[in-house]
């Protein structure tokens, strides 16, 4: 047998990552938002693509079986512009370009505050209605009609900064404490390091810091819990040597050492419980919440309610779904009216298949989130009807097998999809707990044994506080095999204190 180059045939299969297949995967696990803003800029890059407004289709324009057609909102000039424009210079338009269909005078909001609300013909010639003249030049509106927008924390400080400090350097010295805020409201720096930095005695520096800590709100420009407190209750008049204490030791306080605190600060129990409950009604964090945004509501990807028959329906939420169509009228009309430029067909090809892709993607992203949600709702259907209690253990692999689907599509189904329930809103992900053994032989979902930890705590009688090994023993009882380690980190996750503190809080609320 030699022994040198020879040629090979051989057959194999692969699977390959196309464009469209990494696309259809991406939107698969998009929340809705992202959904949307990924459509958004689809219909900006193609022409065939247009939102889907609810409205009925025109006679003449017959769907594709793969994709929705959308109804022809275009007339000849649309269609003639974008020709002409193709066979004048026999190449394509650039995305950047303005759209060929679109006048100058409709480059605003016809109608709105820049077209003088109206324009002729509405108030008067050459008036705007409410608006005023459509040059601007008899405008009504005042500036008491224009709204404020919200200040942030450092320009609600500048401003305070500008009217305490005529010093340029105490002024600087203040701006720079000022971008040191992190978002609690407390000093990212220490206060050496910030002298040092700016080369100025750190008296001087603590001077202006003690200053500052008066603004509005107060408490700010702390290095520590202890300090932010101290500056609120010295603004209270309410700093007294007790309570001066207090601050000294809030790790006792966090730990309900009441006795241990009553000798350190001198006072009796009544005192110290008025002394408690002073420091509650501060704000530890000033500065958290001043420059929040509103928070935006969570929108659920479906809809969950229950059937006449007793059974559940299940329907993708309408507000969330974006609906976009392909206009295989205007792609006929182009195609006949361009004259020459196999690249501008070429161009015109690709855009139909991307839109076509994109139609079928969203279709069918829409059609598996459908197909998981169902069958988590029917392997769900007692915690549906009885409560968390009733919570049954489940798995990806559980609901892959169900639908045929593999794993990780499941997964992607499940991540940042929420469905509104009679029971509230959930995340598809909340539905999947791991395992607890029972005595018997079934098996318990992780989270109804939180949800039974807290339940025992809860009811607990002041004189009788369960420990962890009493809570091991509550949940065998009922046929939980649990260990004591696994449900102190159930405890913990829950942020329900020991048995030992909880003890003193008992007693200090009899």
């Amino acid at each position: 047998m030699g022994i040198g180059p020879r040629l090979d045939l051989r057959q194999s299969q692969s699977l390959v990552m196309t464009p469209q297949l990494r696309q259809a995967i991406k939107l698969l696990q998009f929340s809705n938002l992202e959904v949307n803003a990924f459509v958004a800029e689809e219909l900006e890059r193609n022409p065939l693509l247009e939102r889907d407004d609810g409205g009925e289709a025109r006679i003449g324009e017959r769907p594709a079986p793969d994709q929705v057609v959308s109804p022809d909102g275009h007339d000849g000039a649309d269609v003639a512009h974008l020709t002409e424009a193709i066979n004048a210079t026999g190449s394509l338009p650039s995305e950047a370009a303005a759209p060929l269909d679109a006048e100058a005078a409709e480059w605003f909001d016809r109608g709105g505050p820049a077209d003088g609300y109206g324009g002729i013909g509405q108030g008067g010639a050459g008036q705007g209605g409410r608006g005023g003249a459509l040059d601007f030049s008899e405008d009504e509106r005042g500036i008491d009609s224009l709204a404020a927008g919200p200040r942030s924390l450092r320009e609600h400080l500048g401003e305070q900064l500008r009217l305490s400090f005529h010093d340029p350097a105490e002024r600087l010295i203040g701006a720079h404490l000022i971008a040191l805020l992190d978002p609690a409201g407390r000093l990212s720096a220490p206060p050496e390091a910030i002298a040092e930095a700016l080369g100025v005695p750190l008296a001087r520096v603590e001077s202006v810091r003690a200053r500052m800590q008066r603004f509005d709100p107060t408490g700010l420009f702390c290095v520590s819990l202890a300090e932010c407190l101290a500056v609120q209750l010295a603004e209270r008049n309410r700093l007294d040597p007790a309570m001066a204490a207090l601050l000294d030791h809030l790790e006792l306080l966090a730990r309900r050492e009441t006795r241990r605190l009553m000798e350190i600060c001198g006072v009796d129990a009544e005192d110290l419980a008025e002394m408690i409950a002073e420091i509650r009604a501060l704000d530890p964090k000033p500065g958290a919440g001043f420059d929040d945004a509103p928070a935006t509501p969570i929108l659920p990807d479906l809809l969950m309610r229950p059937a006449p028959d007793g059974d559940w329906l299940i329907e993708l939420n309408p507000d969330t779904m974006p609906r976009v169509l392909v206009n295989q009228g205007l792609h006929a009309r182009i195609i006949a009216h361009t004259k020459r430029g196999e690249e501008a067909r070429g161009f015109l090809a690709e855009k139909l298949q991307t839109a076509n892709w994109l139609v079928k993607s969203l279709h069918q992203r829409a059609q598996t989130i459908l197909k998981v949600a169902a069958e988590i709702v029917r392997q769900q259907d007692g915690f549906f009807r009885h409560g968390i209690s009733h919570l049954r253990p489940l798995i990806l692999r559980d609901i892959a097998s169900a639908v045929e689907l593999h794993e990780s599509t499941v997964s992607r189904v499940t991540a940042n999809k929420y469905m509104a329930t009679p029971r509230g809103m959930f995340e598809l992900k909340y539905f999947f707990t791991t395992a607890i053994a029972g005595t018997s032989g079934e098996s318990h979902s992780a989270e109804a044994i939180r949800h039974r930890i807290r339940a025992l705590v809860d009811a607990e009688a002041p004189g009788a506080v369960l420990s962890d090994d009493a809570l091991v023993a509550a949940l065998r009882r009922e046929g939980v095999d649990i260990a004591r380690r696994t449900v102190a980190k159930y405890r913990e996750a829950l942020r329900i204190p020991g048995s030992v503190q909880r003890r003193r809080e008992k007693a200090e609320m009899v």
